[in-house]
């Protein structure tokens, strides 16, 4: 069986999230070019966020932190672990058609749940067409995922981590080739969605069959294995449930502001950046990892594992989140500024990218430790704490929209990932030293701080100093280039000085 390499997989999948991140900024800043803040954006913006709610239940969320623990280990002891590949994509697949159907017929009031604001407006027709025809995404991403997680359980990550980057190459394409056919943007955009989907699952279904595992359909049935499995995700779909909520919230709040739906949504692509990176890539390769070790009773290494995955996600997390904290003006002007997007919908965006900001370890954090849950089949203590932290997150949101507007949504966020991570952190310790940080993070974290805040007071002053050149013409580009560039190289020279990052360490963890 392949053995999984930690922080190069975690490299891998980063590197390969970061390519999507990247081809996402691209269509979000094609977006705003060419639809702005305006109606067919807000429009589009909530259809394409129906089947990505969804998936989260079906998806990356509670179906595959369900799966991949159980595939895992069915894989570690040799127990027909392509069986119940073939099982689960067969139920899954069943189930979802269904589910595409009713939802078809659903769609006005699927509408009116992300976005009551648009009861009455020329919005609401043209999200309901849009969200008709993007839904059957969730279909095809969801067995993708399903796919991807067979892959990542067997130590295969290229595929599964490129699959994303079809998505923004297929939606960049569309409209692009759209606006030089004369065709109008908004349509295809909303086309290039299912088409995406296609493409991916293509992808994944492909490299599993190379990698050995050819998962072909056939009439769901109900296993003992596929109960269980029910069992076990049951309550990861509740706290999908609450996430949802969550994000409900948010909408619910923005669509009585006009243009704050996109204005959260160029925010979150922003954020989702580093989150991505650095966040997924440790949940996509932490959980088999961690599933796969507890299967063979190597705990010291779980442990290992799940401290290294938290010095990655804060040696990388920590400074991003600095950034956009302090410098969210010129990222957002010079990445979305232009078109029909004004410089007022730029100051708009960036008061939500400082605040996201500040939520971004919580988030990558909570990607490192609920692991350590879901390795152990237990989801029903994450749900727990999920439901508190949307508590916290509606009495934010929805209380704060009367005093700070839109940027309620996003402090709700916030200070939700917050709780939640703290609830989870406290929780952990029942695990032993599953969970506690070692001796190596404990040199490492203080030493990353110190980096960090080296870097921040180095982009604060050059931020300060050349603030001209981010409002002319192509040297903001160059002043962006500088800006961000220059962070990074200061804060790598930090950290090395500091002994946070040892060169000689690295090398050694990229070879194991």
């Amino acid at each position: 069986m392949r053995p999984i390499r930690l922080l190069s997989a975690f490299l891998t999948v980063g590197g390969w999230t970061l390519a999507s991140r990247v081809l996402g900024f691209a269509r979000d800043i094609l977006i705003a070019a060419f639809l702005g803040a305006g109606p067919v954006a807000e429009a589009f913006l909530v259809a394409f966020s129906l089947p990505n709610m969804f998936r989260r239940f079906f998806a990356e969320g509670a179906f595959n932190t369900a799966f991949v623990p159980m595939f895992s280990k069915k894989l570690e002891r040799g127990e027909g672990a392509l069986a119940f590949a073939r099982d689960a994509f067969s139920g899954l697949a069943g189930l979802l058609i269904v589910f595409t159907l009713v939802a078809q017929l659903a769609m006005p009031g699927l509408v009116l749940l992300m976005a009551a604001g648009f009861a009455d407006d020329a919005r609401f027709d043209l999200a309901v067409d849009m969200g008709r025809i993007v839904f059957p995404y969730i279909l095809f991403i969801s067995l993708a995922a399903l796919l991807s997680g067979v892959l990542n359980a067997t130590g295969h990550f290229v595929a599964a981590a490129a699959a994303p980057v079809l998505l923004n190459i297929i939606l960049v394409a569309a409209m692009l080739g759209g606006r030089a056919a004369g065709i109008d943007i908004g349509t295809a955009l909303t086309w290039g969605v299912p088409l995406a989907g296609i493409a991916q699952m293509a992808l994944v279904w492909e490299a599993a069959r190379r990698a050995g595992y050819l998962v072909v359909p056939h009439r769901p049935r109900l296993t003992p294995e596929l109960k269980r499995l029910a069992v076990v995700a049951f309550p990861a779909a509740l706290a999908g449930g609450v996430m949802q909520i969550n994000l409900l919230v948010g909408r619910q709040v923005a669509s009585f502001f006009d243009g704050a739906v996109a204005w959260l949504n160029y925010a979150d692509r922003l954020y989702q950046l580093p989150l991505g990176v650095v966040g997924i890539a440790i949940g996509v390769v932490l959980l088999p990892d961690l599933s796969r070790r507890l299967g063979a009773g190597d705990d010291a290494g779980g442990r290992d594992a799940v401290n290294r995955a938290a010095e990655f996600a804060l040696a990388l997390a920590l400074p991003a989140a600095v950034a956009l904290m302090i410098v969210p003006g010129p990222l957002v002007s010079v990445l979305f500024e232009r078109g029909e997007f004004s410089a007022s919908d730029a100051v708009a965006t960036a008061q939500a990218v400082a605040i996201y900001g500040a939520g971004l370890p919580a988030f990558v954090l909570i990607k490192v430790l609920s692991p350590v849950f879901f390795a152990r089949e237990d989801t029903r203590t994450p749900f727990r704490f999920a439901v508190v932290a949307m508590v916290v997150n509606v009495v934010v949101a929805v209380g704060g929209a009367w005093v700070v507007g839109f940027t309620a949504a996003a402090w709700g966020t916030t200070l939700a990932a917050w709780v939640n991570f703290a609830l989870l952190w406290r929780s952990a310790a029942q695990f032993g030293d599953a969970a506690r940080m070692d001796a190596r993070l404990t040199r490492a974290l203080p030493r990353i701080l110190g980096a960090t805040l080296v870097m921040g007071a180095g982009l604060f002053a050059f931020a300060t100093l050349a603030a001209d050149w981010f409002e002319v013409g192509g040297l903001r580009y160059l002043a962006l280039l500088l800006l961000v560039g220059g962070g990074a190289v200061l804060y790598g020279l930090a950290a090395i000085a500091s002994g946070g990052v040892s060169l000689s360490g690295l090398r050694g963890a990229l070879r194991r």
